[in-house]
């Protein structure tokens, strides 16, 4: 297994947020706590256990082993469930929603940095344990993000009328899906092992959340990942004060606010990744998770006819705090509060939500945990890569869009000088002694002097524009070559992790798939990796 590495900026796919903050922008340091840098653990570690209460490791334990009733689980997820108890254990965590069938491949890629990590803070801190921890995003509300996944081209998608949280969705239905996804596999490779995945997971457990458990369980267990279902009873208690502190003194709104006007002032092309509400908990009961606002002096439900005062709003709270469920704003807060954490692995989009946290979480007391890149990966065939060669280009130049490719590549083997730079260079040399003539004369010479440069600036922009134009249809092969070659590996114009589900990888690949990419990616890259196989 070749790994290749590429900047993360120079692939075009990163925010100019997450590149800076890569490059540890100075104008950013107010926005995190510690850039996850192997010496950096040290002090985030040592300020966690500091300020994680000891009674609250009880509460995570029960909760989990509760949580995973009735599941075979390994004997490495057993042993880090029971660390969890230990004031010398911590986690690193990484989220994600209940994708159908794990849904894009960056799913697998977050888990494996997520595990990779607690490997290496064992190795460079022995005295502690390090379980890593997969949170299933089971009171997000949005299924029509998750109720599909791609193969061979494909949509597979289960077709069903939801409401509210997704984790609580019934699987009926999912048989018709199976067999979509069983016809669509064909014959050959590893066909039994998935489809024996797929009817476990998916028709063998009542609720979405059942069957995710049991895919990542199944997946995972080997390397000892815990599963946490947030959408819990007893968690939830650990998170009242905090609600009450949301709803009635709109800390987040305020804290939030601030920071996003200073993010936004550091640069303009940091785009806003979420905005806080006055009161960001839904009220969730079975089939509804909607959200709490407050209207003439009381707390509404809105879309339904639920109204509280204040007072009834705080004994609900305190009565069913597994009815007040957080948004984006304010799950990330409840991660932090139960667990031990010490890093969060996550996606670009992710990270630059995180980024507006920080004062909320110094409000709170809450420890702010450290923010890291998840891997990225580009998987290329051996064949594939033979392709590369032969076209005589490197990965990196697969990235670029594809106009700006086929234009990189046609100038490339072109026998003609497409680029007319040293003509506009002459041009410009030849304007400027009519300037210099114009200068002696009235101000309507000069404009149409100027006038006449910008004409026919653009008509040799024009010219260079047909000249390319002519030279694709003489090279069509390479073009035609080229195209198939970057649509192969960047499907629908996207990166590859965000479009193929892992089970393509998985025919080719089998059991050999995961391990692989256990030992392939490191989770202090810090780059793009690309993986030929």
């Amino acid at each position: 297994m070749d790994v290749d590495c590429i900047p993360f900026k120079d692939t075009g796919y990163f925010s100019k947020l997450i590149c800076d903050y890569l490059d540890q922008k100075k104008e950013l340091d107010p926005f995190y706590n510690r850039f996850p840098t192997p010496e950096n653990f040290k002090a985030q570690l040592e300020e966690k256990a500091k300020n994680f209460p000891q009674s609250h490791r009880k509460i995570l334990v029960e909760s989990i082993q509760a949580q995973y009733k009735g599941i075979e689980i390994s004997e490495a997820t057993e042993s880090n469930i029971d660390d969890l108890g230990k004031d010398n254990t911590f986690t690193v965590v990484t989220g994600h929603q209940l994708n159908l069938f794990t849904g894009p491949l960056y799913f697998l890629y977050k888990i494996v940095s997520t595990i990779n990590l607690a490997k290496k803070l064992k190795e460079n801190h022995p005295a502690n344990n390090f379980v890593p921890v997969y949170w299933m995003a089971t009171e997000d509300h949005d299924f029509d993000e998750i109720n599909f996944f791609n193969l061979h081209g494909k949509k597979i998608r289960w077709n069903k009328q939801a409401k509210g949280a997704v984790g609580r969705l019934s699987t009926e239905g999912l048989d018709e899906v199976f067999e979509a996804f069983a016809a669509e596999l064909g014959q050959y490779g590893p066909v039994a092992h998935l489809k024996e995945l797929f009817q476990k997971a998916y028709l063998e457990h009542d609720t979405l959340t059942g069957a995710t458990r049991y895919l990542a369980n199944a997946l995972f267990a080997a390397y000892g990942l815990v599963i946490v279902d947030g959408d819990d009873p007893e968690l939830k208690k650990l998170l009242v004060p905090f609600v009450e502190k949301d709803i009635f003194e709109q800390t987040a709104f305020q804290e939030v606010s601030k920071t996003i006007t200073a993010l936004t002032a550091v640069s303009q092309e940091y785009a806003v990744q979420v905005n806080p509400r006055e009161i960001n908990y839904f009220y969730l009961k079975d089939g509804m998770r909607e959200r709490i606002v407050e209207r003439n002096g009381k707390y509404h439900v809105i879309n339904t006819h639920i109204d509280f005062t204040s007072e009834a709003l705080k004994e609900e709270l305190h009565a069913h705090p597994e009815r007040f469920s957080p948004n984006v704003v304010c799950r990330p807060l409840y991660q932090e509060v139960i667990l031990p954490n010490l890093c969060y692995i996550g996606g670009g989009g992710e990270l630059a939500y995180w980024l507006e946290f920080k004062s909320y979480f110094d409000a709170l007391g809450v420890t702010f945990p450290m923010l890291m890149l998840r891997n990225s990966v580009l998987i290329i065939t051996d064949k594939q890569s033979e392709k590369v060669e032969k076209m005589d280009l490197q990965v990196a130049h697969l990235f670029l869009k594809q106009h700006s490719l086929i234009n990189k590549k046609i100038r490339d083997i072109s026998n003609i000088d497409i680029d007319f730079t040293p003509q506009k260079q002459l041009l410009e040399e030849q304007f400027k002694q009519l300037y210099e003539l114009a200068e002696q004369t009235d101000e309507s010479f000069l404009g149409a002097v100027k006038a006449q440069e910008v004409k026919q600036k653009k008509g040799l922009d024009h010219l260079e524009k047909r000249l390319l134009k002519a030279q694709k249809r003489k090279l069509e092969d390479h073009v035609v070559r080229l195209t198939k070659l970057q649509n192969e590996l960047f499907p629908n114009r996207s990166l590859q992790e965000r479009q193929l589900n892992f089970s393509e990888m998985y025919l080719e690949m089998g059991d050999a798939f995961v391990p692989m990419l256990m030992d392939s990616l490191d989770p202090f890259c810090g780059e793009f990796i690309v993986l030929k196989h």
